[in-house]
């Protein structure tokens, strides 16, 4: 079951829950005269998306496709809505766009975005963050809403679990549990902790968000900079302290 949830104006939170995982698999549609979309997830799961997606817009006139880091449910589909959507073109970090992305799977070649550089959507405006390792991988950014201070974190604020679709409650406890059975069977260390990490959270906090939209997870509205920092010590206490 796929549901539609506007999280912050015009923009959607797209969620299927698989069961098998015990995990939502969240895109994030922005409607706007360029529409944007953050994540593909997995090709398996582009009928469904594709199908919510046509409730709110028509999927063809997708503009812009955004993603943090390579993994097939961050851009596995990307083929597939880049043949739907003759003029969508993916948006990601050189690094990704090299090393990955183009070759793999792209249908046109993907827009390479500097750090900090902005792209425009219409009414809405997206500054592009490089977070090497932040969530995961070299190639990881993130994209920041300035307009309503909505930032598309990916796997940041992963929690387990069909849960609500927005909360303003602490959703830190939740990360902080998935965090410690992660870290004791096969998906260990999902998540880095390097010299990297603080100094980038504390960037995140600084933009002083007000939705946290995550791929996993309920989309927090609230202090997103409290969030953050909140976020930053249960990585540091489960991956570092505990280590």
């Amino acid at each position: 079951m796929t549901q539609i949830t506007e999280i912050a104006q015009d923009v959607y939170r797209i969620s299927t829950f698989v069961p098998e995982a015990n995990l939502q698999f969240n895109q994030f549609l922005v409607r706007d005269e360029q529409p944007l979309l953050f994540h593909t997830g997995m090709k398996r799961l582009f009928p469904v998306v594709r199908d919510a997606v046509a409730t709110l817009l028509p999927p063809e006139t997708i503009r812009w496709i955004g993603f943090s880091h390579f993994e097939a449910d961050e851009c596995g589909a990307l083929r597939k809505w880049q043949t739907l959507a003759p003029s969508a073109t993916a948006v990601c970090s050189l690094v990704a766009k090299s090393v990955s992305v183009d070759d793999v799977v792209a249908l046109r070649a993907a827009q390479p975005l500097e750090d900090g550089q902005q792209i425009s959507t219409g009414k809405y405006r997206f500054r592009f963050l490089q977070t090497p390792h932040v969530p995961h991988c070299w190639e990881a950014g993130l994209l920041f809403e300035e307009t309503q201070r909505t930032l598309l974190c990916s796997d940041l604020f992963h929690q387990n679990g069909d849960v609500e679709p927005s909360t303003t409650a602490d959703v830190v406890g939740r990360f902080r549990q998935m965090l410690v059975e992660y870290q004791q069977g096969p998906f260990a260390n999902y998540l880095p902790y390097t010299n990297r990490t603080e100094p980038t959270l504390k960037r995140l906090a600084a933009l002083k968000p007000r939705t946290l939209a995550t791929m996993h997870g309920s989309t927090f509205v609230g202090d997103g900079e409290r969030a953050i920092a909140d976020l930053a010590q249960a990585m540091k206490d489960v991956l570092v302290e505990r280590s």
